[in-house]
């Protein structure tokens, strides 16, 4: 199972960072950036208060990929059956995270109707915390923004929900967090660099390949166990 959660969380790393310069334009998490860029002058200042706005962010995606995965283990444990389908899905989702990554496909963007009637209750919160003026704000803004309906969050916590752990769960979206830190953090400090690198194609296909190669080894796996009878047993 080490292998598969390495897998995992080597996938949701590598989404965060490439898919980050993708999510830049559209997500909502970076006004949470430029309201400190806005509000505070000095740069160390609004460094600090950047860090502190991410850590926020992360700990919210790590809560939730601990409840996800946490569910998803119960429900494997009251339906033992599940537990080998779950392995495949995360195979698969993995391998979709990978295509989203290489060539901008977002094939479970559905995903994000669902959470957005979850993130209408929760924004009149997230912008009672603006303008950002302490660590305090910070903290807070970015964990509730880590509830922003984003499919490439989703995408992310589904192969949480079937890391087969709670703390699994915690591991793969921290990783996912962790990816998303580069440009969430320097295109706050008004970095462009960051950004134009994960947008070239040539680096979002490669690392996309290589996310979809960890998927078929997390595919692999539950199939030889699925398959992999002993070979005389038709003999007899």
């Amino acid at each position: 199972m080490e292998e598969a959660l390495l897998a995992a969380v080597s996938a949701a790393l590598f989404a965060g960072f490439f898919g980050s310069a993708h999510c830049l334009g559209m997500c909502g998490g970076i006004a949470g950036l430029f309201a400190v860029k806005a509000d505070i002058a000095r740069l160390s200042r609004r460094a600090h208060l950047a860090f502190v706005y991410n850590l926020g962010r992360i700990l919210g995606y790590a809560l939730l990929g601990f409840v996800v995965a946490g569910i998803g283990k119960t429900m494997a444990g009251v339906i033992p059956m599940l537990s080998g389908p779950v392995r495949l899905a995360s195979g698969v989702l993995i391998i979709l995270v990978g295509l989203q990554i290489a060539f901008n496909w977002r094939p479970l963007a559905i995903l994000e109707r669902g959470g957005a009637g979850i993130w209408q209750r929760i924004a009149p919160s997230a912008r009672g915390l603006l303008p950002v003026t302490n660590a305090a704000k910070a903290l807070a803004l970015g964990f509730l923004w880590g509830f922003l309906p984003c499919g490439l969050v989703y995408s992310a916590l589904l192969i949480a929900a079937t890391s087969g752990e709670a703390l699994n769960g915690a591991y793969v979206m921290t990783a996912f967090g962790l990816g998303t830190l580069p440009a969430m953090f320097l295109t706050g400090l008004g970095s462009a660099q960051l950004q134009a690198f994960m947008s070239k194609s040539w680096a979002r296909r490669g690392a996309g390949m290589l996310v979809v190669v960890m998927g078929l080894i997390t595919l692999w796996m539950p199939l030889t166990a699925l398959f992999g009878a002993d070979p005389h047993a038709h003999h007899h």
